[in-house]
């Protein structure tokens, strides 16, 4: 008689129910990295904007206002206050505002109601003011901390 190599379906199962079990335990983890990450990245994106907003205002005298919004940063504002020595090319690298990394509009008004010249918010993972956790508010006023 031969015999026949290979496992049997009892194995197979046992590998299938441990494969099963370290995704229950690993699934999880792994998978709110990519939240943290766009956390991160908004952040980051936030301070480039604020970096960008003081060149402006070194330049010209002030930020932009809020009906300028942050395509001021890109494109001369034709609507006053005209700022006086608008950059060629302006402020940002690229061509466009950035959009905060769950795709919507970072907000910005200034002056800002936190008693400072500008705020910039994202309003993280829900779009909605307020929340918790990933779906918490950015504010560019509590990154100084």
């Amino acid at each position: 008689m031969r015999q026949q190599s290979g496992f049997s379906l009892i194995e197979l199962m046992i590998v299938v129910v441990i494969l099963g079990l370290m995704a229950t335990l690993l699934v999880p983890r792994v998978m709110d990295r990519p939240d943290e990450a766009r956390v991160a990245k908004a952040k980051m994106d936030i301070r480039t904007l604020e970096s960008a907003l003081r060149l402006y205002r070194l330049d010209n005298g002030a930020y932009p206002t809020t009906e300028q919004g942050l395509a001021a940063l890109i494109r001369k504002p034709e609507i006053a206050p005209l700022p006086r020595n608008f950059r060629d090319g302006g402020y940002l690298e690229s061509s466009t505002v950035p959009r905060d990394p769950w795709g919507n509009e970072y907000r910005y008004r200034s002056p800002g109601q936190q008693g400072r010249g500008y705020e910039i918010t994202s309003l993280g993972a829900d779009g909605k003011e307020g929340g918790t956790g990933f779906a918490q508010d950015i504010n560019s006023w509590e990154l100084d901390n």
